[in-house]
């Protein structure tokens, strides 16, 4: 069963799941769904079209589902979609999406927001990724699987995170960031491979020396990266490059690289 403090206020036509956790004095909207086995520590505010799944720990004074911040948004239904898994630590703000971004923030399985994160309007989060505290995403952000971004750190609107990717603490990103590489800095720069990384989830050896071998063409050549990029998509069938390739093909605000060498 699940179970509710007295205190809490929960609106007609919100939907509890099995075995779910409310504190005390948290919100709960009318329109939130909130998935089996959840628990809202106290003086949570969960509002708006917002469906929670399973398993999430969500932390006190965390406020989930509030009207995106954009002058554009005119009341509209939008929504906060939020997976299975997650851990979502004190004072956390996620926004619902804008009309004209699609109309939804989406955030996948097993992630770990620490506290004063910011998910803002339209993001795309995927699985598996750690924010520390005080990142913040701006609105259209795309954050792809298993990244991990340092604390303090902002993301301008409309940037991808690729898969595998770690960024520094207190960077700045205004650009792309491409899969399994290493960023810093204001503004960040892409400072070579994410091994420690690339070895925890790639077993095969050779797939990470392939990396090894490619990031030298693409960020350390003079040929434009995008031409390389091209070339290596056309010749290299490594399912990891192919990746690596097309998201550089695909960004639209640019990587930001310098030629420096791989520690």
């Amino acid at each position: 069963m699940s179970q509710i403090d007295e205190t809490a206020k929960i609106a007609k036509g919100a939907i509890i799941g099995k075995n779910v956790t409310i504190g005390a004095f948290c919100v709960i909207g009318e329109n939130v769904v909130i998935g089996d086995s959840t628990i809202i520590e106290p003086h949570c505010v969960i509002s708006g079209k917002t469906t929670i799944g399973k398993n999430n720990h969500i932390f006190s004074h965390s406020a989930l589902g509030s009207q995106p911040q954009s002058l554009g948004y005119k009341g509209e239904v939008v929504e906060l979609i939020i997976g299975d898994g997650n851990i979502i630590r004190e004072h956390t703000l996620f926004n619902t999406g804008t009309v004209s971004g699609g109309g939804k923030t989406v955030i996948g399985n097993n992630n770990f927001f620490m506290g004063y994160t910011h998910v803002a309007h339209d993001c795309i989060i995927g699985n598996n990724c750690i924010f520390a505290n005080g990142v913040t995403f701006a609105g259209h952000v795309t954050c792809d699987d298993f990244a991990f971004i340092g604390g303090l750190t902002p993301i301008h609107q409309f940037c991808s995170i690729g898969t595998g990717v770690m960024i520094g603490g207190g960077s700045v990103i205004t650009q792309d960031i491409p899969p399994y590489t290493l960023a810093e800095g204001n503004r960040a720069k892409v400072k070579g491979l994410n091994l420690v990384g690339l070895r925890r989830r790639i077993k095969n050896t050779q797939d990470i020396d392939e990396l090894k071998r490619v990031y030298k063409i693409l960020f350390r050549s003079n040929e434009p990266i995008k031409e390389s990029a091209q070339k290596l998509l056309e010749t290299n069938s490594n399912q990891y490059v192919q990746i690596l390739c097309n998201f550089i093909l695909q960004t639209k605000r640019g990587i930001p690289y310098g030629r420096t060498k791989q520690e």
